[in-house]
């Protein structure tokens, strides 16, 4: 009898021993799961988002958004702070937050006074790894409020159209200088050169010296980042090449044609234009200074190819950049940003000059989430990165503080990979269109018609 009562209770005992040491076991089998260490694989300084510019010698309150890949889920505490360096005086701290895993954005809060104008430059380390961002800081009164960006390009631009014009005959300097006005400004086009006339020298009649000489200006005055500056202008070139095995007439890289209008000079002001089938950049300089680089028209026919086991895609961090920037949208989000018209190409292509929209439709910014504001930021930065860096630099900082103003719009498909499907970022000064068109050489892949604009500096706002 004592032996029968006492083995239910060994058993209990036994039974409670076990599920304690159970517990044990999954609790540290969860901890194991949850990171509590903050870690990721990287970090995209040069993809930095700022809330506001920044202006020498005035009190400066803003934001920094730094993209990062590959994190871990776990929190982190706020930063210390980070003192500037190259311009000083100010701050960066890293705001408390916890990192989702994946892709995702650090906000580090800027405060201070700048003592210059220049770069101020943020070194910052992170889950294992580093980094440095620049917050440009303009002059007091240096006019960056209306895009008049400063930067080493204009001289070398200036250079290289001094080396291009000593290889010209007197008949071709004629063709190549022609007087600044608008009708010679607006005079470019989508369509391939044997449909539609373009001022300037066409590369095709120029010797193989004067027409490395012409690309070496292009190269100058845009950017270096991959598949974007120089490298877009170059693959989207190529591509006519693609088009002319099928369509020899018109088609071909050497149907472009690079033109000034002024006088290239460190002061005064002057147009540089470079034009073609699906490519056309305006720069204008004033003073030794980029004051616009738009408009900038670029497209691509085939969208994609593959030469020699390479595959292009020229637009593709444009394409990638607005259909992340539109599926990060929520389901009421995306209905006020969807527009009910549907649309046949861009709205302000070639002959389209001084005719924005009087109003804005679609979804305003200052509705989304910061993380949604930064994808905004991400489309805008590869449009305006085909300009050279410090320009980019100087005109995003502009776009950055217009950001609660701009809106974004689509039709078709979100996804944007039909035809007839269309994205529009509508800000107070940027405006960028993208537009799925129907194919004309290759007739059952759609092609795309993109545009990015500046309401007040296509063509250094001088018409």
């Amino acid at each position: 009898m004592s032996s029968f009562t006492h083995k239910p209770k060994r058993m209990l005992a036994a039974m409670m021993i076990l599920s304690i040491a159970s517990g044990i076991f999954f609790a540290c089998q969860d901890s194991a799961t949850v990171a509590t260490t903050p870690s990721i694989t990287g970090l995209n300084c040069t993809s930095t988002t700022f809330s506001a510019s920044a202006v020498s010698g005035t009190a400066y309150s803003g934001t920094a958004v730094v993209p990062y890949t590959g994190g871990n889920g776990a929190s982190f505490q706020a930063g210390t702070a980070i003192a500037s360096t190259g311009v000083t005086g100010l701050t960066a701290t890293l705001q408390a937050g916890t990192l989702v895993k994946g892709d995702g954005n650090l906000s580090y809060t800027i405060t201070g006074t700048p003592s210059a104008s220049g770069s101020a430059t943020f070194a910052i380390n992170f889950g294992g790894q580093s980094c440095a961002f620049s917050l440009t800081v303009g002059t007091a009164g240096s006019g960056m409020s209306t895009g008049m960006c400063s930067s080493a390009s204009p001289a070398r631009v200036l250079a290289a159209v001094n080396a291009f014009k000593a290889t010209l005959s007197a008949s071709q300097i004629s063709t190549v200088q022609l007087a600044y006005t608008s009708a010679n400004a607006y005079k470019w086009s989508n369509l391939p050169a044997s449909l539609s006339a373009r001022n300037g020298l066409r590369l095709a009649d120029l010797t193989a010296q004067q027409r490395t000489l012409a690309l070496a200006i292009v190269q100058a005055a845009t950017g270096t980042v991959a598949n974007e500056g120089y490298d877009e202008v170059s693959q989207v070139i190529a591509a006519d090449d693609v088009l002319g095995v099928l369509q020899p007439n018109g088609y071909g890289n050497f149907q472009y044609y690079i033109a000034f209008y002024g006088t290239p000079a460190a002061t005064g002001t002057w147009q540089l234009q470079f034009t073609g089938h699906h490519i056309t950049h305006n720069i204008t300089y004033k003073d030794g200074v980029v004051a616009g680089g738009t408009p900038m028209f670029a497209a691509v026919e085939p969208d994609t190819w593959t030469t020699s086991g390479t595959t292009f895609d020229p637009l593709g961090q444009e394409k990638a950049a607005l259909r992340a920037m539109l599926s990060s949208l929520t389901t009421t989000q995306s209905a006020t940003a969807k527009l009910s018209s549907a649309f046949g190409d861009i709205v302000l292509g070639p002959g389209k000059d001084k005719q924005f929209p009087t109003t804005k439709v679609g979804l305003q910014a200052s509705m989304l989430t910061d993380a949604q504001k930064a994808l905004v930021l991400a489309a805008m930065r590869t449009y305006v990165q085909d300009l050279d860096a410090e320009t980019a630099q100087c005109l995003m900082t502009t776009y950055q503080s217009e950001l609660n103003g701009t809106f974004i719009a689509f039709s078709g498909n979100a996804g944007i990979t039909a035809q007839n499907d269309y994205v529009r970022i509508d800000g107070p000064s940027i405006w960028i269109e993208l537009f799925y068109a129907g194919g004309v050489i290759y007739r059952n892949q759609p092609h795309v018609h993109s545009i990015y604009r500046d309401r007040t500096r296509d063509y250094g706002g001088s018409f």
